[in-house]
């Protein structure tokens, strides 16, 4: 339990950024009878029980708990289910995810690799005797069988039990059936490695195979008995794993899905309803080229769709591609300065939208998430909105300034919004458009208000979140603390209340905390985001104008500037204060990429292109190098470097080649390392004592009392 002693930072770890006791995960049954979601049972509970919403009078039924379905036992947790958990930033325990049938009656989940189905009409559960550790269930669109992924074996079982077996088995050890692969599940967005056909006889089957992907070794110093883990790491210029894909029927015909893999080696998305064939999205390895792809179900042979090329790069959106009901292509693409939706090959959005997801086609209508424009009448910083989109025009469904994001079936809506001046985010459940139910949060109060102005800074108008201590009044200038992602895919300029609580706690131990989203960040315009191609450090160059054009209209004391930030945002903060200590006085870099090269293929190539032919674009963005560490090596500034050990994502050798470099360049530093802690927030009280001493750097190295 959480009591009024606890401090916030332990409070904040503790509740998992007070996310624990919030619904999440929503399905609702295509003829709107029933909404499920994930809940815990309290704002400090992991463990997520599955739980079904009558969305007319808002009742709430137990599905599945985990406690009884385990009889109370803690979960044991396989090392390809903590990897997938760490791809996904999954804190949570119990039910992390589930699957259900087209009618969404029957649903289907992993609880410590075992397999447990949940008839949602009549509320009750129970455990299929399987093969483990069971992977990622998912019953067919009939619900008269699940599939699931168990020691890179794709099998299939019954739904009352029986009839267990392997549709396709691995022939070695580094080959696996039914998963994702590391990079299409950290970077790409794809955390699925399987698909049913709608008919139920069939399903699309990706095969992995990590031969050629160099081994890494990930260890613990600390725990020196333990064997180092020897994982598959594709990192930027070397090879990626050998991916394939087949159509398994279940009568035994295996078909392997034919296209120019060679050219297009990236199987970045995949799908497959019944308004067409199964649809995929494969792009060529330097990402300026891909295709969507039709597929044949008898033969696997591929017919293009459409086709797009990019001088810089192409991205990738949720939602899409996918089929309308009538058969046409629906995408996202960058068109005329904007990202746009399209419908076929009419694009639907102009410049008024930044389109940023799809979120559900029917034959009216498409729903999607998107941010104002370039061309919108008043600036919208930090906003997201829920808009509908047909070829009559554009509606916005979400009111109030915040963040939005809904889920969508048989005329219901559930509408999960996140504003300013409410914690946490608040789950509405709409009925032809009109407020029926609000599903219930145990989600904490974090006892912290942000006080948080949201405004532009520069000539660029770079999207800003200016926060001051809580008591602060107004009559003195005051340090200030830079606290950015600043990276692609991070936004942290959100028009949302726990957004900010971070920096709003750091603010109230006598900082004046800035945030800004410069060039390389998502909603502002394709060529916003793109702007970082071939060279980060234009990130630093936002931040230094958004802070010196702010300090004329606030109370910021230029003389003392600090920057905190992790992975991206580490990189940030390391580079700020080694290239320009003319502006920044201290940085805190957690878990900062130092050396590009050590990265991932699918991020770092997309951005800095191939080490072996661009090797001085990796020089000149990398902090470990000459080129990297030319700036004037007067003044020191202070510096923290703070990394997991246990991190198989920003892996540990960037930290200590930093470390090497800062050394032999005679530059002062300061190592912090965690025992035991991946990319991910750490435990509880490393967690707490984690921000406290980042809180004594700051004021030690700023010289303040």
């Amino acid at each position: 339990m959480t009591t009024e002693s606890d401090s916030f930072p332990r409070r904040q770890a503790r509740t998992q950024r007070f996310t624990l006791g919030a619904p999440r995960s929503f399905t609702v049954a295509p003829d709107g009878s029933r909404v499920v979601f994930l809940r815990s049972s309290s704002g400090t509970d992991r463990a997520n029980a599955l739980w079904v919403l009558d969305p007319v009078d808002g009742a709430e039924r137990l599905a599945a708990d985990p406690g009884a379905l385990l009889g109370g036992a803690s979960e044991d947790l396989s090392p390809e289910e903590r990897a997938r958990r760490e791809r996904s930033r999954e804190g949570g325990a119990g039910i992390v995810g589930y699957a259900t049938d087209e009618a969404v009656e029957l649903a289907s989940f992993a609880l410590s690799g075992r397999l447990f189905t949940a008839e949602l009409r009549a509320g009750t559960a129970r455990e299929l005797s399987v093969p483990g550790p069971v992977i990622d269930p998912r019953p067919s669109p009939d619900g008269r069988l699940v599939a699931y992924v168990a020691r890179g074996a794709l099998r299939v079982v019954e739904a009352e039990g029986g009839g267990d077996r392997a549709l396709a088995e691995p022939e070695s050890a580094s080959v696996s059936y039914g998963l994702a692969e590391f990079i299409a599940a950290e970077e790409m967005g794809r955390s699925r490695g399987f698909w049913w056909a709608p008919e139920s006889d069939q399903l699309l089957v990706a095969r992995v195979d990590d031969t050629p992907v160099e081994r890494w070794w990930i260890s613990d110093p600390a725990q020196p008995k333990r064997d180092p883990q020897h994982v598959p790491y594709p990192a930027a210029g070397t090879a990626n794993a050998e991916v394939r894909l087949f159509l398994l029927g279940l009568d035994g015909v295996r078909t392997e899905v034919a296209w120019d893999r060679a050219r297009y080696p990236y199987l970045a998305r995949v799908h497959w309803s019944a308004a067409g064939a199964p649809l995929l999205l494969v792009q060529a390895r330097d990402q300026r080229s891909q295709l969507f792809l039709a597929v044949d179900p008898d033969s696997g042979v591929t017919r293009m769709v459409h086709a797009d090329e990019d001088l810089i790069w192409l991205d990738l959106f949720p939602g899409v591609p996918c089929w309308s009901p009538s058969g046409q292509l629906v995408r996202i693409a960058d068109e005329g300065g904007a990202r746009v939706l399209a419908v076929g090959e009419r694009p639907l959005t102009g410049a008024q939208l930044q389109v940023r997801a799809v979120l559900d086609v029917t034959a009216d209508d498409v729903l999607v998430s998107a941010s104002a424009g370039l061309e919108a009448e008043r600036p919208e910083t930090g906003e997201v909105h829920v808009y509908r989109v047909n070829e009559l025009g554009v509606e916005r469904l979400s009111g109030e300034p915040g963040v939005h994001s809904a889920v969508r079936a048989g005329g219901v809506t559930v509408l999960v919004s996140a504003v300013p001046d409410r914690p946490g985010s608040q789950a509405r459940v709409l009925r032809e458009g009109k407020p029926t139910a609000t599903v219930r949060s145990y989600a904490e109060d974090p006892g912290l208000s942000p006080r948080v102005l949201f405004t532009q800074g520069g000539a660029r108008r770079i999207p800003c979140a200016v926060l001051m201590p809580t008591d602060y009044p107004g009559d003195t200038s005051l340090p200030v603390l830079l606290d950015p992602y600043g990276g692609p895919h991070g936004p942290r300029v959100l028009a949302a209340h726990n957004a900010h609580l971070t920096s709003q706690w750091f603010a109230d131990q006598g900082f004046a905390v800035v945030v800004a989203d410069g060039r390389g960040t998502p909603g502002r315009s394709p060529a916003w985001e793109k702007a970082v191609h071939q060279d980060f450090t234009v990130a630093l160059d936002d931040q230094i104008e958004a802070l010196q054009d702010l300090a004329r209209t606030h109370p910021l004391d230029l003389s003392r500037v600090a920057i905190r930030g992790w992975s991206f945002g580490g990189y940030l903060a390391a580079l700020a204060v080694l290239r320009r200590p003319d502006v920044f006085h201290a940085g805190i870099a957690g878990a900062p990429v130092t050396d590009w090269r050590l990265y991932d293929t699918h991020y770092t190539e997309r951005y800095l292109g191939d080490p072996r032919t661009a090797a001085a674009t990796y020089a000149r963005n990398s902090l470990v190098t000459d080129e990297g560490l030319s700036s004037p090596a007067e003044p020191h500034r202070p510096l923290m470097i703070v990394h997991g050990l246990a991190d198989d994502n920003v892996v540990v050798a960037h930290a200590l080649r930093l470390s090497s470099a800062l050394l032999s360049a005679g530059r002062p530093h300061e190592v912090l390392p965690l025992s035991g802690v991946t990319h991910m927030t750490p435990q509880e009280q490393v967690a707490e004592n984690l921000l406290l001493l980042q809180v004594d750097f700051l004021k030690r190295s700023l010289g303040l009392a």
